[in-house]
């Protein structure tokens, strides 16, 4: 909105087709007032900016941001299968477009799979306690919604970790929500892909909500920003790299006191920023 007062060209890129329609409604004010920018929404995963540059015609761009993860609504909408606190369908698509869901996804998984898939995502040290469990019950029954599969992990843990801060179940729906909707390879492909269209000083920054998506930023900026990529013992380069990147968050931005007081869903949100050279 802040932008749009501003009288900028704003796209907003979402693959959630509901999401795009809550944004087309809020932002509609903007459209028919000269004095405001555009909004164009465009229902379509960031890991396609090259197609939809080209789609519609779009000139390198002043600024890109990503806001990673899930968003509190969709955590809220029960049908959408994402929380471990609402009983609803074990679904976790960003967009209907996605073709497996969770429950489809640990269905037919092996075992042996699916304990490497929640430790990887999800970096659960339960994790082949998680999944025998899982394996092991999806034999007599179907895991077809989120409290079952809640349900399931808390009893496949020890019980002193039922008292920790932190649900049980965490870990494993944030690794099956990521491996539904391949977020960590949609990012690596939408990170490299934008600095291709931003301008000269135009500024990427990007919101990332857990350790695995601020990982992959943070060393996609470094690499970016220190351009040759061979080995230290190179007398002379000669992979041809360049510095693309200038860092302008040497450590991430975190919410301050005031932001958590009024937005307590932020806790986990790093902010990481870096300028086209």
């Amino acid at each position: 909105e802040r932008l749009l007062e501003k009288g900028a060209k704003v796209y907003g890129i979402d693959c959630d087709e509901e999401v795009i329609e809550i944004a087309k409604k809020r932002l509609a004010p903007f459209s028919s007032l000269a004095q405001y920018g555009t909004f164009i929404p465009v229902n379509d995963n960031f890991s396609n900016i090259l197609n939809i540059i080209e789609k519609y015609n779009i000139e390198p761009a002043d600024g890109i941001l990503f806001d990673l993860g899930v968003s509190s609504y969709q955590l809220e909408r029960e049908e959408r299968g994402f929380s471990f606190m609402k009983n609803g369908p074990l679904d976790m698509r960003m967009s209907k477009r996605v073709p497996v869901t969770a429950s489809e996804l640990i269905k037919k998984i092996s075992e042996d799979n699916l304990t490497k898939l929640i430790f990887a995502y999800g970096e659960d040290r339960w994790a082949k306690k998680i999944s025998r469990t899982i394996v092991s019950l999806r034999k007599s029954m179907p895991i077809n919604t989120t409290r079952q599969l809640s349900e399931l992990i808390a009893r496949a843990v020890p019980k002193n970790i039922l008292k920790s801060n932190i649900h049980p179940a965490t870990r494993t729906f944030q690794a099956l929500r990521i491996a539904v909707n391949d977020e960590l390879e949609n990012l690596e492909k939408g990170l490299s892909d934008a600095v291709n269209i931003l301008k000269k000083d135009g500024r990427i920054a990007v919101i990332s909500f857990n350790s695995l998506e601020d990982r992959i930023v943070k060393h996609f900026f470094l690499n970016k920003a220190k351009g040759c990529t061979c080995l230290p013992s190179a007398i002379v380069c000669v992979c041809g790299g360049r510095k693309e990147l200038r860092i302008m968050t040497k450590k991430p931005v975190v919410p301050d006191g005031a932001e958590l007081d009024y937005n307590r869903s932020s806790r986990s949100a790093k902010l990481r920023v870096a300028v086209k050279l």
